[in-house]
């Protein structure tokens, strides 16, 4: 059965390959595996060997076999690559430079998107995101430290980047209406680990 265009940027033809074009576009100096790649993008080892049989065909992908693993890179010399690099920036773009930039925020044990860009990911139709809301769990987390995070993520993708700070109490509150509505709504958790249920787990 064909898979569904992302709801993000349906100009590709399935999810799985917007997220595999967005690890390795916008990490241009690093390789992964297949199996890196599943892991990353959460996706069966049969769907990523497909998707990128079809990127190497393109040129879109470098590939080389080290011992029984193929690798895979970004393909630098190819002409479509700046653009397509700043439409994955745009699109599958925040989940990577959030994660990057909210990284070193000290007593941060979670870093949650949220909002209209977490539901496109995954896969509710609507507008186009115009800004990205990240929430930030933890104890003692300090506000300014949040919010230089925002300034650089917002000044690497050129979209608003709107930041929310929850203790750990706070936010697996279920009187806590702010926390209680993102559990309830589509997120994607960038940094830390999370229970089903919403609670942190052990890192």
């Amino acid at each position: 059965m064909r898979s569904e265009a992302p709801a993000l940027l349906p100009i590709f033809r399935s999810q799985a390959q917007g997220e595999i074009l967005a690890l390795l576009l916008l990490h241009p100096d690093q390789e992964f595996s297949l199996t890196d790649l599943s892991r990353r993008v959460n996706a069966p080892l049969t769907s990523i060997h497909r998707e990128v049989e079809r990127l190497a065909e393109a040129t879109l992908v470098a590939e080389r076999q080290v011992g029984r693993n193929r690798m895979v890179r970004a393909n630098p010399a190819h002409p479509a690559r700046e653009p397509l690099t700043r439409l994955l920036e745009l699109s599958f773009g925040p989940q990577h430079v959030v994660a990057e930039e909210f990284a070193d925020i000290h007593g941060a044990t979670q870093v949650v998107i949220f909002g209209s860009w977490a539901a496109r990911h995954a896969g509710q139709a609507g507008a186009v995101p115009h800004d990205v809301d990240v929430l930030v769990v933890g104890k003692g987390v300090a506000r300014a430290d949040v919010y230089e995070a925002a300034d650089r993520a917002q000044g690497r993708l050129g979209l608003p980047v709107n930041p929310t700070i929850r203790t750990p109490a706070q936010w697996t509150d279920p009187d806590d209406p702010l926390s209680a509505q993102i559990r309830s709504s589509p997120r994607l958790t960038v940094l830390g680990e999370e229970d089903v249920d919403g609670t942190l787990a052990a890192r």
